[in-house]
């Protein structure tokens, strides 16, 4: 009986406390294990934890899967940055992913720990839900920057090809919001994390490579740091002719690009598959950071010749990413 009280005692201080350094805490301890985490005890992984709820609860979006990846040893007694990620269903264990390929990111991050040249952080995989996958990653707000004409035309062919898109499906503003108001204080809450902006990041590959962007353009106080991997420039079908849908994302990066002196952006690409059609726009991009005064020093935009659009390839060079952004 006495046990019974002190933990309940015990859970009223934990309560209170995580209520009073996060609003947001109270909501989730009152789900319960709706939100608790579970180990994924089948993941194939290289080292590390495989935490992960089944469907994240959230007014936002359709809720999703999230996983959590925690380093070899673990600590509650450590703070660790974080970094969000897209597409979480391919980040980890190649045996349970559609095309059999993984990002390898265990064991990228493994690797880079040991040299201890960069900061231990832990990995949050956001699942995407491939029929609205493209809804949920384009850039919301760079469609004010289309013309009645071209958006006119762009529903036209929606409609020719059956898909019954209209503009008010585009959906990545509330993506954000439920990384930024439900699932980033959970995260906080749930884990010994450095919640500040500086120690928080963003990835993602093609059309995860332009929400990644748009989150930090969105949101510069709580993003300080994007990995944008074969980031999908074209924004919709793509062609051999630059065309007015890539503009438009320019011109809103343009406008909304967050300060230089705060920030870090990683772009790439490479040659063959779909990132054939990557390369023309690398002078638009360059252009639009070095006017808003980004250097060597937190910009970074390379070309990968020979490499297709593929996790096998984005394997292979996102240890250079993890360096940049969390180099120590």
């Amino acid at each position: 009986m006495l046990f019974k009280k002190l933990t309940l005692i015990l859970l009223s201080f934990i309560f209170f406390i995580s209520c009073k350094e996060n609003p947001k805490a109270k909501d989730y301890l009152l789900l319960g294990s709706t939100l608790l985490p579970k180990k994924v005890t089948n993941a194939v992984l290289a080292s590390g934890e495989l935490q992960r709820i089944d469907s994240f609860p959230t007014t936002f979006i359709v809720p999703r899967t999230v996983d959590i990846w925690l380093p070899e040893a673990y600590s509650k007694e450590k703070k660790y940055s974080v970094l969000y990620m897209h597409d979480g269903q391919n980040l980890f264990d190649a045996t349970t992913t559609w095309n059999n390929q993984e990002w390898k990111v265990d064991e990228l991050a493994t690797e880079l720990f040991k040299t201890d040249t960069i900061s231990e952080f832990i990995v949050v995989g956001i699942h995407n839900i491939p029929d609205i996958r493209f809804l949920d990653y384009y850039p919301e707000k760079a469609l004010d920057y289309l013309s009645d004409k071209v958006k006119d035309s762009l529903l036209a062919d929606s409609k020719k090809q059956g898909s019954g898109i209209v503009f008010d499906d585009f959906n990545a503003d509330d993506y954000l919001k439920f990384i930024t108001q439900d699932l980033k204080p959970f995260i906080d809450s749930t884990y010994t994390t450095l919640p500040a902006q500086k120690n928080t990041f963003i990835s993602g590959s093609s059309m995860g490579g332009l929400i990644s962007m748009y989150a930090m353009c969105e949101y510069p106080d709580v993003f300080g740091g994007a990995a944008c991997i074969s980031t999908h420039w074209p924004g919709m079908n793509p062609t051999k002719q630059k065309n007015a849908i890539s503009k438009s994302i320019f011109d809103y990066m343009e406008a909304n690009l967050p300060l230089a002196d705060t920030h870090k952006f990683y772009f790439d690409y490479g040659t063959e598959t779909l990132d054939a059609y990557y390369p023309k726009y690398l002078v638009d991009v360059d252009r639009i950071f070095e006017a808003k005064g980004y250097t060597h020093e937190n910009y970074m935009n390379l070309e990968f010749e020979g490499a297709d659009h593929s996790e096998d390839s984005w394997c292979r060079r996102f240890d250079i990413p993890l360096s940049f952004l969390f180099k120590k």
